[in-house]
């Protein structure tokens, strides 16, 4: 597996489809992933992508960070690894605090 890029500041009116081409132009993109917004189901202004070897993503780093897209530098370097975060909601009202008014001690 080669290097994870991080590319941040990514034009919200880009799609995966560009970032890929874009990146294309300096090796084989193995896998490219634009991140969404669910809500809105638009861009979230940062994407992923693997080059096919570690020389393309270094490459890709080094001539396409700071590149210009509509205005927006785009910032490219290695991905950090995805941080473990814990799963489930909020509070919900469980504990030591009482779930009613009339419940009061």
């Amino acid at each position: 597996m080669s290097i994870n890029l991080y590319i941040g500041n990514v034009p919200f009116s880009s799609t995966e489809d560009d970032i890929k081409d874009l990146f294309s132009q300096f090796g084989q993109v193995a896998r490219c992933h634009l991140v969404i917004d669910r809500e809105t189901n638009r861009s979230r202004g940062f994407a992923f992508v693997e080059m096919g070897s570690d020389d393309e993503a270094r490459q890709a780093m080094e001539k396409l960070n700071g590149y210009d897209i509509d205005g927006r530098k785009l910032v490219v370097n290695e991905a950090r690894p995805r941080e473990e975060r814990p799963r489930g909601g909020g509070g919900g009202g469980y504990g030591d605090r009482p779930s009613r008014s009339w419940d009061r001690r």
